[in-house]
């Protein structure tokens, strides 16, 4: 059997914690609260706390991203920090600023390091500096390619370097973009980006002296100049593997449980379908479970080296998809599964199961729409306010319903 890398899921939830173990992720990262990258994430401490406990029950590891840019005045917060690294009990911080490092260093000697990709590693020499300064771990910049990637594994082949395969790409060096913080206030590196770059813009000619303003006319492709597809390695993924990456990352703690489900779901399927006969390896029917999430359409970024036009989608930034998350599954019964919404749903609409260790669900057509709170028969439901609808369990062939039940009851009521 060859030896896979680890795929790294992002957890902004618990419930997406409880997911990407659910699914097959072998390690998961998540914000130190208050002090990483996602400002924007909503986990707690007591949350964190928790997912590290079910994921280290399950054999998984836990790190935590600590990444920002540290102010003077933030590392008087910094004897707060340690005492919640010491009681969450992580497998790694995730850091980028260089004196974030050297205050892990002295307080926290024992928690192995990872480089952040907001360091923008793009070298072995980099990577030799980051090792060199306590690093066990590089997270490479997205800028990287595939052909570089082989050029630094080669040269530094005592520290662990990491990946991403999947995930939103930055039109700026990975969140080093000014627009955000420029036009709304809210900072690109602490996790709080407006993404400018997903917004249509209008050119306009300003004449200074007589304050007259001319509209520059675009076509459609002009629009949106700077909104860049979603980095999709899988593809490639064969290539990815052999290059002996150690760890491969899938972007989104700010994203749903449905994303980090779905993602990971496919990302788990493949690899172990890799491992059992890489000659034969066809990446496409993973591509199928991918094309259901929304997305901007999909690229494989720098992997063959500078960015095609093909990697930015110019006419839109709306998902690519036809495809909606339906729900989350929340508890089940002798007849029927609850089954609590994420969008609109509605009688003769089909529903496909995403199941652990199952490529390929099954597909349910609900007739009838019944209200789990009172059992009354609705046209269809809107999602919010914990609305939830029942389905019978016989609409569900008893072998993927046998699937369901245990997956449910291990996670959902901790």
């Amino acid at each position: 059997m060859i030896k896979l890398p680890e795929l790294l899921a992002p957890a902004g939830t618990l419930d997406a914690f409880k997911t990407a173990i659910l699914y097959g992720a072998d390690a998961i990262y998540a914000g130190l609260p208050g002090f990483s990258m996602r400002a924007r994430a909503k986990i707690t401490t007591e949350e964190v706390k928790t997912g590290i406990e079910l994921a280290h029950a399950a054999g998984k590891k836990v790190y935590l991203a600590f990444n920002l840019f540290a102010h003077d005045s933030e590392y008087a917060n910094m004897p707060r920090v340690s005492e919640t690294i010491r009681y969450l009990n992580p497998d790694g911080l995730i850091v980028s600023d260089p004196g974030v490092l050297l205050w892990v260093r002295e307080h926290h000697p024992d928690i192995p390091i990872h480089i952040s990709t907001q360091a923008n590693i793009c070298s072995a020499e980099s990577v030799r500096f980051w090792q060199n300064a306590g690093a066990s771990l590089c997270v490479l910049a997205r800028e990287v390619s595939h052909n570089e990637f082989i050029n630094i594994r080669r040269q530094c082949p005592d520290i662990k370097l990491e990946i991403f395969v999947h995930g939103a790409m930055c039109m700026s060096y990975s969140g080093r973009c000014l627009l955000s913080n420029f036009i709304t206030g809210r900072p690109a590196n602490r996790g709080a980006c407006a993404q400018l770059c997903r917004w249509k813009y209008d050119v306009i000619l300003r004449e200074h002296e007589s304050g007259i303003e001319m509209p520059i006319t675009e076509d459609e492709r002009g629009a949106y100049i700077m909104n860049a597809k979603d980095l999709c390695l899988m593809p490639r993924l064969a290539e990815v593997i052999s290059a002996l990456p150690d760890s491969l990352k899938i972007e989104g703690r700010n994203r749903s449980e449905y994303y980090v489900g779905s993602v990971v779901h496919a990302y788990r399927c493949a690899m172990d379908e890799y491992a059992r006969d890489p000659e034969h390896f066809n990446p496409d029917k993973f591509m199928d479970a991918l094309n259901v999430l929304e997305s901007r359409g999909y690229t494989t970024a720098f992997f063959d080296g500078p960015l095609p036009p093909s990697a930015h989608n110019f006419e839109s930034a709306r998902s690519t998809s036809d495809w909606h998350a339906a729900g989350v599954i929340t508890s089940v019964s002798d007849d029927c599964f609850t089954f609590e919404l994420r969008n609109e749903i509605k009688a003769g609409d089909e529903i496909t199961f995403i199941l652990p260790g199952v490529l390929c669900g099954p597909t349910i057509k609900l007739e009838k729409i019944i209200n789990a709170k009172n059992d009354t028969v609705l046209p269809k439901m809107s999602a919010g306010q914990g609305n939830a609808i029942k389905i019978p369990r016989n609409l569900v062939s008893s072998e993927y319903a046998d699937k369901i039940v245990p997956f449910v009851l291990a996670y959902k009521h901790k």
